[in-house]
C-alpha cells in the first residue's frame, strides 16, 4: 500500500516560481499518494498540515525555513513525518539535514530517504527548528521582511547597511541555572549549526543531542564585519574572540530592549523576557543523503 503524502506548497516562498512542481511531484513521487494543497497567508500552512495529522503518513514543505517551520509546528510530537523540498532564501534546516537543493531530487528523496527523530525547541511557547535570536539578526530578519526583494543578495544588502548604525546592548543569561551577564552584538540559539546558505553560527551544533548552542556575538570593530561573515562561511566561528557558544536545555534571558526576535528567520515583535527549552526528540524528518549526526 503506498503511503500517503500532502505536499503544502507555499507560492511565494524565497521568490521562486513554483510553476510545474505539482507536476515534478506526480512524476517523482514513487511510492507515495501525493496530494497537493497550497498555503495563502501567514500561518496557513500550520492550518493545513494540523488537519492532516492522522491522515497523512508524511507532511511535506514546499518552500523555505518559515513554510517549513510551519508545517512542522503542526506535526511536532506526532507520528506523522515532516518532508522538505527547500524552496527558499535560505533553507537552514534543509542543508544541514542533506536534503538535496535540486526539487526533483528532493522529491525523489522522500522515497528513498532514512527518518529520523530530531529535537525541537519552545521560545516563549512558540517552536522552532532551526534557529532564533535575537540583536542584529533579528533586526535584519524584520527589516528583509518588509522588502520586495528576496534572496541571499538582498539580504547581504540591507546587512550591510544596516550594520553601520546598529547598536548592541545587555543581555542577562541563564543556562540551565548558571547566570552570566553579556553585551552582544546579536544572540543566537542554534539547534542545527547555519542559518542558511550554508553560512554556520555553531559548526558543532547537532540536531540530536538534546542541546541548544547559546552562541553569543560580542561587539567587534565595524572592519571585522568581513572576517565574521568569512569565519560563518568557513565553520571558523569558535576560533574568535568575538563569539562564545554555550550549550544547555533551559535558557532565559532578559535584554535590555523589547524589540524583534526571530524564528527560524521569520521575526516577531517580543518583550524584555525570552524563555527557551529543548523538547528532544520531538520532531519526524526525512533526511537526506548526505546527512551526519
Amino acid at each position: 500500500m503506498k503511503r500517503k503524502a500532502l505536499f503544502i506548497i507555499n507560492p511565494i516562498s524565497g521568490g521562486k516560481s513554483k510553476e510545474g512542481v505539482p507536476e515534478l511531484i506526480e512524476e517523482c513521487a514513487a511510492g507515495f499518494e501525493p496530494v497537493i494543497a497550497y498555503s495563502d497567508g501567514v500561518s496557513h500552512a500550520r492550518v493545513i498540515a494540523g488537519e492532516a495529522v492522522g491522515q497523512f503518513d508524511i507532511v511535506v514543505a514546499v518552500g523555505g525555513d518559515g513554510t517549513v517551520n510551519e508545517v512542522a509546528s503542526a506535526i511536532v510530537g506526532t507520528d506523522t513525518a515532516l518532508g522538505i523540498v527547500p524552496f527558499g532564501s535560505g533553507n537552514g534546516l534543509s542543508r544541514f539535514l542533506g536534503i538535496p537543493m535540486d526539487p526533483r531530487k528532493a522529491i525523489e528523496n522522500l522515497g528513498r530517504g532514512t527518518v529520523e527523530a530530531i529535537d525541537s525547541a519552545m521560545l516563549n511557547g512558540q517552536p522552532f527548528f532551526n534557529m532564533a535570536g535575537m540583536g542584529f539578526d533579528a533586526h535584519i530578519s524584520e527589516i528583509f521582511s518588509h522588502g520586495k526583494k528576496r534572496g541571499f543578495i538582498s539580504y547581504i544588502k540591507s546587512s550591510i547597511q544596516e550594520v553601520v548604525s546598529y547598536d548592541s546592548q545587555g543581555y542577562h543569561i541563564e543556562i540551565d541555572g548558571k547566570a552570566i551577564d553579556k553585551t552582544a552584538f546579536m544572540l543566537s540559539i542554534a539547534n542545527s549549526s547555519q542559518y542558511g546558505n550554508n553560512v554556520h553560527i555553531s559548526p558543532k551544533a547537532t540536531v540530536q543531542d538534546g542541546l541548544l548552542d547559546v552562541c553569543v556575538i560580542k561587539p567587534f570593530p565595524l572592519w571585522r564585519f568581513p572576517e565574521m561573515s568569512m569565519r560563518m562561511l568557513l565553520k571558523a566561528t569558535e576560533s574568535s574572540r568575538y563569539v562564545e557558544i554555550i550549550r544547555g536545555k533551559k535558557i532565559d534571558i532578559t535584554r535590555e530592549r523589547t524589540g524583534p526576535i526571530h524564528l527560524d528567520g521569520e521575526p516577531q515583535m517580543a518583550g524584555n523576557d525570552i524563555h527557551i527549552n529543548i523538547v528532544p526528540n520531538s520532531l519526524k524528518v526525512i533526511v537526506g543523503p548526505s546527512y551526519k549526526n
